[in-house]
């Protein structure tokens, strides 16, 4: 009977180690903490990446960053990592690679790390903008409320504003009260935005971002906007934009903005109004 219980016994031993084997390597907790994140609600979501040997190792996907995000990697990576940063990862992404979006990033001091926008996406603390309300693309000289451009008339850029690091662009916004629409992406506010999907005909599009609301192509299924759509009386946005991340929403990163009045021509400019806030964060890993 000794020996049985004994042989039992034995047999217990072995379940339990080889169960702790199979648990896997031990995996230790990373707390990130971020102001001035808001939350993506369009399909696009956060993801944080450590950064071990200069390899990214991935974490999770979170989309709420308005509270501690607590994110389980494994604890050699943990222990390892020189640096962490945070990606805006696209919409119906699966390829646990990180974007070219990074929206923060830091590196390791003992146990924590500071989490820095202007490294990886631009320093925000000068911008400053102006626009006026003109048609340029068709030749009525009496539509002027029907477009926006971001210049000092056809002569200067009427916006400035830094470089941006790969993986983001900028890009113009109207808000006409049922849908805010594009006036298109653009990297330098010397040159042409890659939109003008609305422009009119004879006359010219200018060497500068913005948009004549004029026409509606009908292969763009735009609803909720009568063309031509009147400007005046709108608010003007520039967004800083993640700009693969297949979110046809502005992107909440707005560093210049204007409620622009009933005034047209390039006589009359609207000053933008700049937010130099910038996201910020910290994260932890255990000791």
């Amino acid at each position: 009977m000794k020996k049985q219980l004994l042989a039992v016994l034995i047999l217990l031993v072995v379940i339990v180690q080889s169960c702790s084997k199979d648990d896997g390597p031990p995996v230790v907790t990373l707390d990130v903490d971020t102001i001035g994140l808001e939350t993506l609600t369009g399909g696009t979501s956060y993801q944080g990446w450590l950064v071990v040997d200069g390899v990214s190792k991935p974490t999770a996907k979170f989309t709420n960053p308005n509270q501690t995000i607590a994110l389980t990697v494994l604890q050699s990576d943990a222990q390892d990592a020189s640096g962490f940063y945070i990606t805006v990862e696209a919409v119906g992404d699966n390829d646990n690679l990180p974007s070219d979006a990074v929206v923060l990033s830091g590196t390791f001091n003992g146990n924590s790390a500071t989490l820095d926008f202007d490294s990886v996406v631009g320093d925000l603390a000068n911008v400053s903008g102006e626009l006026h309300l003109a048609t340029y693309t068709d030749d009525d000289p009496d539509n002027d409320q029907f477009g926006v451009w971001f210049s000092q008339g056809l002569t200067a850029p009427g916006l400035s504003l830094p470089a941006l690091g790969s993986g983001w662009k900028y890009e113009g916004w109207v808000n006409f009260g049922n849908r805010t629409v594009s006036t298109g992406t653009f990297d330098d506010p010397a040159a042409t935005d890659d939109a003008n999907f609305f422009r009119g005909s004879g006359g010219v599009v200018p060497n500068y971002p913005g948009e004549d609301f004029l026409i509606l192509p009908s292969q763009i299924p735009l609803t909720g906007v009568t063309f031509p759509a009147d400007v005046t009386n709108r608010t003007v946005f520039i967004t800083i934009e993640p700009f693969e991340d297949r979110d046809p929403a502005p992107f909440f990163i707005r560093p210049l903005s204007v409620n622009v009045g009933a005034m047209t021509g390039a006589d009359n400019p609207y000053t933008m109004l700049p937010n130099t806030q910038e996201p910020s964060g910290r994260v932890v890993r255990p000791n």
